[in-house]
């Protein structure tokens, strides 16, 4: 099955805050936006993308609730050129947001700041896609081995990077044969055995089908959990979810 990463959905407490953020701080444009009458959810990305490219979407809950962040979910990351990983922090921190992680603090390998929300973005150098754009959504896993078979039985994903330290690995996915700008999930796992909390500021990462009821067959039939189907989110899209209780959405852009 077709399954490019469609986008990574986070829930934020303050729009206007969030979109002040992302639209001037990363330089992202709305894509577009969709309002309900209890909720907006909003898409984001750079102004130029690739196709097969991956968009933000931010979800604002309009009864003013908050959230927990948990820890099963880790951070987005997004792409500046190789040589620009400093000047693009520093442009950043010109721009008003707060110093969390530099880069001489990671090695010179990559950064990390937090959006409004406290939601964890970090600066990735890579050689393809357009600046900001979506590189990876990391999550944590607590048993690496099932959920790697996950994402390779039921959405034929394949491991395209990994790297492996004292305590921790980190596992690369994405779909064959994808363009190196389309994103890939980032599975952290600790070797410590220790189990996470979801929390709710964390949505879901989304998979982009060709046709939506085939693809839902297709999951049900390599045994995806049965999480919300097609007819019961009126065909427009659906959900099931990892083995870890991440949630997955199935769309048709």
């Amino acid at each position: 099955m077709n399954a490019i990463l469609d986008h990574t959905m986070m829930r934020v407490e303050d729009l206007d805050a969030a979109l002040e953020f992302y639209t001037g701080a990363i330089d992202y444009e709305e894509k577009g936006r969709w309002e309900a009458d209890t909720f907006t959810n909003v898409f984001l990305g750079p102004e130029e993308m690739h196709d097969e490219g991956a968009l933000l979407e931010l979800t604002y809950n309009h009864d003013g609730r908050s959230y927990e962040m948990g820890d099963a979910w880790g951070h987005i990351a997004v792409r500046v050129p190789e040589d620009e990983l400093q000047s693009s922090y520093d442009e950043l921190m010109d721009a008003g947001v707060e110093d969390y992680r530099d880069p001489e603090s990671c090695d010179n390998r990559y950064a990390f700041v937090k959006d409004p929300d406290g939601h964890e973005i970090e600066l990735v150098k890579r050689d393809h896609g357009a600046k900001w754009s979506l590189d990876h959504t990391m999550m944590r896993v607590e048993d690496a081995d099932a959920t790697l078979g996950w994402y390779a039985r039921k959405l034929e994903y394949e491991q395209t990077g990994r790297w492996e330290s004292d305590t921790f690995a980190n596992y690369f996915a994405k779909p064959k044969e994808a363009a190196e700008e389309a994103m890939s999930v980032e599975l952290t796992y600790n070797y410590d055995g220790r189990s996470y909390e979801m929390g709710d500021a964390w949505g879901h990462v989304a998979v982009r089908c060709d046709d939506l009821d085939d693809a839902w067959e297709t999951l049900m039939e390599r045994e995806a959990e049965g999480y919300r189907d097609p007819e019961s989110c009126d065909h427009n899209y659906a959900f099931t979810k990892t083995n870890d209780g991440h949630e997955v959405e199935v769309v048709t852009r």
